[in-house]
């Protein structure tokens, strides 16, 4: 199943504003979800960078968001927990929550998906994108992405 995945800041494809990449303020861009199956237990969500020059660099480890969510506000916090419960993983800087685009060079690809799970995971904040694929298995109901561009300034 198709999970629809949209933001307010850019639009798919578009490029990302300076304000959710390291050139401006660094925080995440607001997220709007629709089409979350029925049965959905909780959400994950994971943003990466496919074009980073060593592989794939992962910016934003997201897990055991409410089933039921429509939206992430801008500006989630970078906390282990959030206020719904949610759990945030290490991303690639080895930081807790959103690390926004800071490509060495050229315009780079970001990913933002979306997977709608059948289950709550027993995982614990600071789990990394690995463990979170690995967790996930065998409970995906359905998924979406969400990709914007960016090239660094200066």
């Amino acid at each position: 199943m198709e999970i629809t995945i949209t933001s307010t800041a850019f639009k798919e494809g578009e490029m990302i504003p300076g304000k959710y990449t390291c050139n401006g303020e660094n925080i995440s861009p607001p997220l709007a979800l629709a089409g979350i199956p029925n049965g959905a237990k909780s959400l994950a969500l994971i943003s990466d960078d496919p074009d980073a020059p060593r592989g794939t660099w992962v910016h934003w480890v997201l897990f055991n968001l409410p089933g039921n969510l429509k939206e992430l506000s801008e500006n989630i916090p970078q906390r282990s927990t959030l206020s719904n419960g949610a759990r945030q993983g290490m991303n690639d800087s080895r930081e807790l929550g959103y690390g926004g685009p800071c490509p060495p060079s050229g315009t780079h690809r970001y990913f933002f998906k979306i997977y709608a799970l059948d289950t709550m995971l027993a995982l614990e904040s600071g789990a990394a994108k690995p463990q979170l694929l690995k967790a996930m298995e065998g409970h995906v109901l359905g998924e979406g992405q969400l990709m914007g561009k960016y090239k660094r300034r200066g």
